[in-house]
């Protein structure tokens, strides 16, 4: 790592743990925070992983899904025992009357196409929901702000039957993003294939047939998946429609799109959420740089993954185009 970049993954980190440690107060209405507070949005915490904290969470963010309601997940490839569980979704997507929403993965495995991707979803239990694959149908372009890479973003053409969107994540990760959070779920998770290869390859082709030949610009990758995830924020009413929620359970180096991960080194943390999806990530991810190792919960095989692909920069560069803070009040719920 070069100085410049020690530097800042320094100052960045010290920022965090400064987060970390005025966040004591709690406020009762997250409405309010969004009126008066825009500066330093809410992130709320809860402890406990259960479908009744999943609900309650939900909740403290104050703002009610209405209408048809996508429910954003990951389905995890075929192998992968770490994807958020339908007994632990469940209770949310009833409350919401919500439909889970994909699309096909760019990359050969369980879900690139829709006959594997159904299966797949029934092999992971996810047929108990209404469940729908966003790019079955076709896609269709949705306009990005920071055009520096991508021009717009290819989303599967069902994104225009719903209202509103649940981002509901599992932090984690990530082989080529180093991280997976908020900001992936929505920008990779919610385009559709060719969307996908559009976004990897920092614009260089938007159709996935010799995609992994195109995709050495990793920082115009993370740049890329910031500028998508802000195109689908705008979508849903310039950011009115959408909430996001972050598990942190089951944590490993590799995402739930990986058939056989790496094993989990990290005990599960809890709950997260917020109606800001930077200050989300940002929250998940100084949690793990700040807290200290002990037996059986080891950060550092993660942090090292984060850095080793640069994921800071996805949460960075989505601050610096006006998708949402770096700052945050951190927020328990249990308190």
């Amino acid at each position: 790592m070069n100085m410049n970049r020690f530097m800042k993954l320094s100052a960045w980190l010290l920022a965090g743990a400064f987060c970390l440690a005025s966040c004591a107060n709690k406020t009762a209405n997250a409405q309010t925070n969004e009126d008066s507070g825009k500066n330093e949005p809410i992130v709320f915490l809860t402890k406990q992983i259960t479908p009744d904290a999943l609900v309650k969470i939900y909740k403290a963010l104050g703002r009610e899904a209405k209408g048809n309601v996508a429910v954003k997940i990951s389905t995890g490839e075929s192998g992968n025992p770490n994807y958020l569980k339908p007994e632990l979704i469940g209770k949310l997507v009833n409350e919401v009357n919500g439909t889970i929403v994909e699309c096909n993965t760019a990359y050969g495995g369980k879900r690139d196409t829709f006959e594997e991707h159904w299966k797949t979803i029934k092999e992971h239990g996810f047929d108990v929901f209404k469940v729908d694959l966003m790019d079955e149908e076709g896609e269709f372009k949705i306009p990005v702000q920071d055009t520096k890479h991508i021009k717009y973003d290819i989303v599967g053409s069902h994104l225009k039957n719903y209202d509103f969107m649940i981002n509901l994540a599992h932090f984690k990760g990530h082989p080529m993003g180093g991280l997976g959070g908020v900001l992936k779920n929505a920008s990779i998770g919610v385009a559709s294939a060719n969307g996908k290869a559009n976004i990897h390859t920092a614009g260089y082709q938007e159709v996935v047939e010799g995609l992994w030949s195109h995709t050495d610009n990793q920082d115009g990758f993370l740049e890329s998946m910031a500028a998508a995830a802000q195109a689908v924020h705008d979508y849903f009413g310039n950011g009115e429609r959408i909430l996001y929620i972050s598990v942190m359970n089951n944590m490993t180096v590799d995402c739930d799109c990986v058939a056989n991960p790496e094993p989990v080194k990290l005990k599960d943390y809890g709950i997260l959420a917020s109606l800001d999806p930077v200050a989300l990530d940002k929250a998940c991810v100084d949690i793990i740089f700040n807290m200290q190792p002990s037996e059986g919960n080891d950060n550092q095989p993660l942090i090292q993954r984060i850095n080793q692909q640069h994921g800071i920069l996805t949460i960075e560069h989505a601050a610096k185009i006006g998708l949402g803070s770096l700052k945050y009040k951190l927020v328990n719920i249990d308190e």
